[in-house]
């Protein structure tokens, strides 16, 4: 090899200490994201698992590797446990602590019992292991970001391997009671992968999660905070041309709702903001988009639509919300809406040129008694 086994392990070291240190500050930073906690404890484990097996290099002592193995499988546990908050969202507490537990009773025993080979042979199998189903975590969530999730799953696996490796390698050899450090072809792939591997990883899973952070900041500039809808400005990013044919703008109003400010409060207000933004998401497919415009004002653009369809979704939603009864602190609160739609003619049209013929429309409707629908010269009254 080009560098001795204790340089090796001293890179691990170095490497996974610093690795645990930017997460935990990265967590601190926020205190949200609890996997970046739980990966940087779960470093600090291996880096002191690590430490101890430097200790085996220099002076073999089986009470050592043993106290190593302990240390690297707590460690490569709650890698798994942050890995799966990171990839579903849950920490999957009942499977790692099971696992984590099981391995260290089974590596314990066999040590306990004078075979040391056959405990280190466990070890590295479980450390193997729960590198595996880190992989299928990111495998499974390789649709956030396919190159990322699958470049870190094969991480995962290729250092797996050359844990399992280690283990194979002891079986081969019929090594059940150890008298020196293990030292085979595989215990040297396994401390080039071993670096190779959590450096990859960690990296990776770093930059996945500064990924998710920026598109979550960006969703959230996209989103009206109180409704949960687009709002104007992700309504209309990237859609400045010609719009498609077929395609139809529903301009909805919610009528007097400074009379109902005025009347119940700006938190009774809000609930009915919020209600009506509720009935138009129950209401719309799923490749229509729905913003709110500002204030009282909302907004729905449906593709391949038409000027029948489209009429009949406002009044459904019309209707809906002239039956819903909003409960508040001030008592029951009641709203109707008016609404224009325009659809694409034949002839060219821009998404704004559309929006401008909808929202005359709305005060057509408002002008004509509110709480109607008015499309192209004919109106679908209460």
């Amino acid at each position: 090899m080009l560098l001795d086994q204790l340089s090796i392990l001293v890179a691990i070291g170095f490497s996974g200490a610093s690795l645990g240190i930017t997460l935990f500050v990265m967590w601190a930073a926020g205190r949200s994201e609890t996997h970046l906690l739980i990966w940087s404890i779960g470093l600090a484990f291996i880096v002191a698992g690590v430490v101890v097996f430097g200790s085996v290099v220099e002076q073999y002592s089986a009470g050592f590797l043993l106290t190593s193995f302990m240390l690297l499988i707590a460690g490569f546990g709650l890698l798994y446990a942050g890995c799966a908050k990171f990839c579903t969202g849950r920490t999957d507490w009942i499977l790692a602590t099971t696992f984590v537990a099981v391995s260290l009773v089974l590596t314990s025993s066999a040590f306990a019992l004078g075979y040391s080979g056959i405990g280190t042979i466990i070890g590295n199998i479980a450390i193997g292991t729960l590198l595996v189903l880190n992989g299928h975590h990111y495998w499974l969530a390789r649709a956030e970001s396919p190159l990322l999730m699958t470049t870190n799953a094969a991480f995962c696996v290729v250092t797996a391997a050359s844990f399992i490796a280690c283990g194979y390698a002891l079986a081969d050899q019929g090594q059940i009671i150890l008298t020196s450090r293990p030292s085979n072809w595989a215990e040297e792939v396994n401390s080039i992968m071993a670096i190779a591997g959590l450096t990859g990883i960690g990296a990776l899973s770093l930059t996945l999660n500064q990924m998710r952070i920026a598109n979550g900041h960006k969703s959230d500039a996209m989103k009206d905070a109180l409704t949960g809808l687009l709002n104007r400005r992700a309504l209309f990013d990237g859609r400045t041309g010609i719009a498609p044919p077929g395609t139809a703008v529903v301009m909805m109003d919610l009528d007097y709702f400074k009379t109902i400010n005025d009347r119940f409060g700006h938190d009774s207000g809000d609930r009915i903001l919020m209600a009506f933004a509720d009935v138009i998401h129950a209401n719309i497919r799923s490749n229509d988009l729905a913003a709110r415009m500002g204030g009282e004002e909302f907004c729905i653009i449906m593709p391949d639509s038409s000027p029948k369809t489209s009429a009949a979704v406002a009044d459904r939603i019309r209707s809906q919300i002239e039956a819903t009864i909003v409960q508040t602190e001030n008592g029951p609160v009641r709203a109707t809406v008016s609404a224009g739609i325009a659809v694409r003619s034949p002839e060219p049209e821009t998404l704004q040129s559309l929006l401008g013929r909808a929202d005359t429309a709305l005060y057509e409707a408002k002008a004509s008694g509110r709480n109607r629908v008015q499309i192209s010269g004919f109106s679908l009254a209460a």
